[in-house]
């Protein structure tokens, strides 16, 4: 009559240790880099970010490309769009600029205090109550 708890695997417990002691090897983590050019250009990314995004949409209004069948099908709404949408398409791009181009110059300092400026501004029906004796 053999058990379930018959079974016990062999071989010692593998402690924290170096590949010849037997032991698991973990990994070393990664230093960060701080350069001044890194800290200043999160800003600046986005903004290269979302110009390349604006760039790919205009390409690919522009001039599609694709082999499939519905092809013609995608060159033709282009070429039907009215004088009004390509307005408007062009209006659009014209207001993500300004917004990135806001967005990347405030600091974070600068968001910080238009937050806590906000939160001030907010009644008092939005604090969290005290709760409990004392």
């Amino acid at each position: 009559m053999s058990s379930d708890y018959d079974f016990r695997p062999g071989g010692s417990l593998k402690l924290k240790g170096g590949v010849t002691d037997g032991g698991i090897v973990k990994k070393k983590k990664k230093s960060k880099s701080k350069d001044k050019e890194k800290a200043a250009s999160p800003g600046e990314e986005r903004v290269k970010a979302l110009e390349r995004a604006i760039q790919e949409d205009e390409a690919k209004t522009a001039s599609p490309s694709g082999s499939g069948r519905n092809s013609p099908a995608v060159a033709s709404t282009s070429e039907r769009k009215t004088a009004a949408e390509r307005r408007f398409e062009e209006v659009q791009r014209k207001r993500l600029a300004e917004k990135v181009a806001r967005l990347a110059n405030k600091s974070h300092k600068d968001r910080v205090n238009e937050f806590n400026a906000k939160l001030e501004a907010l009644s008092e029906h939005h604090d969290i109550p005290k709760v409990g004796p004392g």
